[in-house]
């Protein structure tokens, strides 16, 4: 944040719990209760009205509930974080919370520390959303596209490239749950499957279509984006979209790494994220895929040849082109029986480690073997392997805004 206040508007239908919490921000400094609400419909005018950074949410209101008001808010003032109160701590409340678009869900009564420790986080990412929300407010281009500020579907995106140098460290399980971490409010997600000639995306996913990534690239100089949205599955358990590959290992010759790259580059100006699954081989649809890249989650777990393989990579980011701030480095299936912890790791390479995804077999088995990511699942999403993809979900999110 900048020395501007934090802007709270208090929503709850109970008059003491709105005025108890006034009363312990009123000693912050930083922050600036502008309003207090009983209702959620009141919630959706003073929030349009007066354009808080934080919006402190109860669920349970007697017109509509708090997450109902959360998804109508984020419609309207998309910068605005919304941080759920609510006294059920039910997973099932934080996930469909999540989804609608809420920052942060925090059980009654929370603490003040907890309080104060979460309104700083969302006003610091509404400030950033804001700021680039106004940023984009340009005159309209001269070269006959319509766009704004340079991007014709209106959409500044990033591409999210989850890589491995070694096999079978478990990128795809990451790639496919982090696109549905990334998915909420009102954000627009396409996961891309870059192993053109064995992808499995879609299996992740649980979903058949006869459309694939070989529909799109012959048609690459006049890209529409209804028919993109033809091509694409929609997941209806998660609302990620999915571009998959080719149905037989043959088809992916009709491809090149020059229509890969810019059909990537296509797809950032109409989602917010493109994830991308990739090959462990340097293809050129890999290299396709880090050069159109925003950032690259680097995925390692704590055997020798994965680690001596990723070392090998970060060798590479050079020559490149990649910026290690761009380089996003993961411990997946960690085992804290290993003495190779991944804090040796990250010394070894002088790169911190940015999540650390916890061995769960009975959870990662059973879910890529019925093609439901765990993340759609409210129980899991509260587990630590669930809490370790929010995390790495919430530092791209930071990152990118």
């Amino acid at each position: 944040m900048t020395d501007e206040k934090i802007k709270v508007l208090i929503v709850d239908d109970t008059a003491e719990t709105r005025e108890n919490i006034r009363k312990l921000l009123q000693f912050e400094k930083d922050v600036e209760v502008v309003a207090t609400a009983r209702t959620g419909r009141d919630a959706i005018s003073l929030s349009s009205e007066l354009n808080p950074h934080v919006i402190l949410m109860d669920i349970n209101m007697p017109d509509m509930d708090g997450i109902a008001a959360t998804e109508l808010i984020r419609q309207k003032s998309p910068w605005a974080q919304i941080v759920i109160l609510s006294v059920q701590g039910d997973p099932n409340y934080m996930r469909r919370a999540m989804q609608a678009g809420a920052k942060d869900f925090l059980t009654k009564p929370p603490t003040i520390d907890e309080l104060i420790s979460a309104i700083r986080k969302a006003g610091a990412v509404a400030q950033k959303e804001r700021d680039k929300a106004e940023a984009m407010i340009a005159p309209v281009s001269t070269d006959g596209t319509g766009a704004r500020g340079g991007f014709p579907g209106g959409v500044d995106g990033n591409v999210i490239v989850v890589y491995s140098p070694k096999g079978g460290t478990g990128k795809s399980v990451i790639a496919s749950n982090l696109a549905v971490a990334l998915q909420r409010g009102n954000r627009q997600v396409v996961i891309v499957d870059g192993n053109l000639q064995f992808g499995n995306v879609s299996v992740f996913f649980n979903e058949q279509g006869k459309n694939h990534i070989g529909d799109l690239t012959p048609r690459i100089e006049e890209l529409d984006q209804e028919v993109v949205e033809e091509v694409l599955i929609t997941h209806k358990d998660s609302g990620v979209k999915i571009l998959a590959a080719p149905p037989r290992p043959e088809f992916a010759e009709e491809v090149t790494g020059d229509q890969f790259h810019r059909l990537l580059t296509y797809l950032k100006r109409h989602y917010n994220y493109v994830v991308v699954d990739t090959t462990s081989a340097l293809t050129e649809f890999t290299l396709a895929a880090i050069d159109s890249a925003d950032f690259v989650v680097l995925v390692s777990t704590q055997d020798i040849p994965a680690i001596a393989n990723a070392k090998l990579f970060l060798d590479l980011t050079k020559a490149l082109d990649l910026p290690p701030d761009n380089l996003l480095f993961v411990v997946n299936r960690y085992d804290k029986r290993i003495n190779i912890t991944p804090e040796r790791i990250a010394e070894s390479f002088g790169k911190p480690v940015e999540a650390i995804i916890p061995l769960d077999s009975r959870t990662v088995i059973p879910a890529v073997n019925r093609g439901i990511p765990f993340m759609v699942d409210s129980k899991i999403i509260t587990q630590p392997i669930g809490r370790a993809v929010r995390t790495l979900a919430e530092k791209i999110f930071e990152k990118t805004t």
